[in-house]
């Protein structure tokens, strides 16, 4: 009997131990499933996942291995060669310079070694220019990583938008089945015609239909921004409701020209166009150091063996007979021979090769400085048009407001009337479709008042994201 409880006791103290290692893994899931992303969140996966920075950051490595060719040209350059050869028939014996009727085996084997002294600073100047390289595939690196962290915000803000709309028109809904159902005693009292009920029933069924358009496109905005972060389980992306439309920044208080000498200093577009710029006038410089004579040095070593019999001579210089060749190493230390020196050459025609590589870079040069005064046309023209649609979004917003309240209480009055018979069924849904689209311009205008005031901080140096 002890040991059916203590069986019983152990049994249960399992099964309530698994009981509770179930519950607590789907709470988990659960949690994971409905984890809501934060916009810095939305924006740091993005950053890490998209496709576009990961291309962008094998470029980058592709600028460090150029460094590496670059800072190669200051090495020597080393080379080693071997040959073994079969010569079969009358040929010359390259040790005794005499010609026999015979099958001989030769082995060469040699070293050279050659290195630029001077190469009219072209090397000196390329290494330059991959340092600089460097520097703009990185600047290049950072203007993707803000361009999605710009599309990865305009997407999150417009889920928000589509969260907040569906809320709009389910909350419409269910007013106007309230309405319905209040409409439905009334016309039995006789309050109101019938025609007033179909009316009514009607809009109910128009309000269902814009609460389905408006999940679908709550569907689709959440796609779009999972597509942007890499996500394949976009059913269940969720976002927080986070965002409020505050200038938290004051960044209005700043003027159009304060922000625009700001951004000159911290926009990646200037960046780049100034590296681009930079690279250009190395390629100038190293184009040019074609016209210089070069001067290199070289070392070669080289040495040779050969297997046929050597021939043996009299005093009189006649064949007396052969015998066999000295052994490999012997020969190979004989018969080594080396060279070193240097060469210097001096460009006097190349058919215009050097001339018009100088002219194709010089024209190169003179883009780069059209694109840079460009880019800081393009900088000022969108600062301030950012700035005065940044105000303009601001009083569109506080306006719908203001509407919103008016329409609001044209409503509730309307409601108070029709409710006593005092205004038909038209007059009536005509105040609540009224209110509808304010309440849809008051999300509108706040959600592109948030958007713009980002992008104005953005000018200013405040990044989305942080590195």
């Amino acid at each position: 009997m002890v040991y059916l409880l203590r069986f019983h006791s152990n049994y249960m103290k399992k099964k309530y131990y698994f009981t509770f290692v179930f519950i607590a893994l789907f709470s988990l899931s659960f949690q994971a499933q409905t984890k809501k992303w934060t916009l810095e969140e939305c924006v740091r996966y993005a950053i890490d996942h998209n496709i576009s920075i990961k291309q962008s950051e094998l470029d980058t490595q592709t600028a460090v291995i150029d460094k590496k060719g670059a800072l190669g040209n200051f090495l020597p350059s080393v080379n080693a060669n071997a040959s073994h050869s079969w010569n079969v028939g009358l040929n010359q014996d390259i040790t005794t310079g005499l010609l026999r009727n015979q099958t001989t085996q030769f082995t060469s084997a040699g070293a050279s070694i050659g290195v630029d002294i001077y190469r009219g600073l072209q090397n000196q100047n390329t290494l330059r220019r991959a340092n600089l390289s460097i520097i703009a595939a990185k600047y290049q690196l950072l203007k993707m990583q803000e361009d999605v962290a710009l599309n990865v915000a305009n997407a999150f803000l417009q889920v928000l938008f589509n969260k907040e709309n569906l809320k709009v028109q389910q909350e419409q809904l269910e007013i106007n089945k309230k309405q319905f159902v209040r409409s439905q005693e009334l016309v039995s009292a006789g309050s109101v015609p019938r025609g007033d009920l179909l009316d009514i029933k009607a809009t109910v069924a128009l309000d269902n239909q814009k609460v389905i358009a408006a999940e679908n496109t709550l569907l689709i905005s959440k796609l779009s921004l999972s597509q942007l972060l890499q996500l394949k389980d976009f059913e269940n992306f969720e976002v927080t409701d986070e965002t409020s439309a505050k200038d938290e920044n004051n960044i209005l208080a700043q003027t159009p020209s304060a922000i625009y000498d700001k951004a000159k200093e911290t926009k990646t577009e200037l960046k780049i166009a100034k590296t681009n710029l930079e690279i250009a006038e190395k390629n100038v410089a190293i184009a040019k150091g074609a016209f210089q004579p070069h001067l290199t040095g070289f070392y070669s070593f080289n040495t040779r063996v050969s297997y046929a019999d050597v021939p043996l001579f009299n005093n009189s210089g006649q064949i007396i007979g052969t015998q066999a060749p000295p052994s490999f190493s012997s020969q190979f230390d004989t018969n080594k021979g080396q060279s070193f020196g240097a060469q210097l050459s001096i460009p006097i025609f190349n058919g215009f090769s050097a001339k018009n590589n100088v002219e194709r870079s010089k024209v190169n040069l003179e883009k780069s400085k059209i694109t840079l005064e460009q880019q800081n046309l393009d900088l000022q023209r969108n600062v301030f048009t950012a700035f005065t649609d940044a105000k303009g979004a601001l009083n569109s917003y506080e306006s719908s407001l203001v509407a919103l309240e008016a329409r609001q209480e044209a409503y509730n009055y309307a409601k108070e009337k029709y409710a006593v018979g005092m205004m038909n069924s038209f007059d009536f849904n005509q105040a609540q479709t009224l209110l509808s689209n304010a309440q849809s311009e008051v999300l509108r205008t706040k959600y592109d008042y948030i958007f713009k005031i980002k992008i104005l901080e953005f000018y200013f140096g405040i990044s989305i994201f942080k590195n």
